[in-house]
């Protein structure tokens, strides 16, 4: 079940950076965003159960706290351990917020060069906590199964 979850949130992620890079192109061209912007929050908050899920029940996150020697101390020695157990989980949780807040001010008629910068700065977050292939010691495959 867990390899599923984690598949799941692994292909989640190209959702919500598909969605929210046309939702940030539309907000450019001052198109209407509004399904877009409901597709990513969607997206976004599904994902966000689905890692909360891992974070707290699966072999990352959580259990790698509990599981060091040291704690939390050792663990913030651990880049790999770290990233998992704090910088992921903190970043995407931020950038959620921010997508979240985007949408409501955007749906409620607000500015939407003040959504923009939110999904900007959501993007950013996103882009430098996924765990990219590419990234030693905490790399996934760009999709599941790969």
């Amino acid at each position: 079940m867990n390899t599923g979850l984690l598949h799941l949130h692994n292909l989640l992620r190209w959702v919500i950076l598909i969605t929210l890079i046309l939702s940030i192109a539309k907000l450019l061209t001052k198109q209407d965003a509004l399904k877009t912007s409901k597709i990513l929050l969607i997206s976004a908050h599904t994902t966000l159960v689905l890692g909360l899920y891992q974070y707290f029940f699966g072999p990352s996150g959580f259990q790698l706290i509990r599981q060091m020697a040291g704690g939390m101390k050792e663990l913030m020695k651990d880049a790999a351990g770290r990233f998992w157990a704090v910088e992921h989980i903190t970043s995407m949780i931020l950038a959620i917020i921010l997508i979240t807040i985007g949408h409501i001010k955007y749906k409620k008629g607000g500015k939407p060069g003040t959504t923009m910068v939110l999904y900007l700065v959501a993007l950013l977050l996103i882009l430098s906590a996924i765990p990219w292939p590419f990234r030693a010691g905490i790399g996934r495959p760009w999709l599941p199964g790969m």
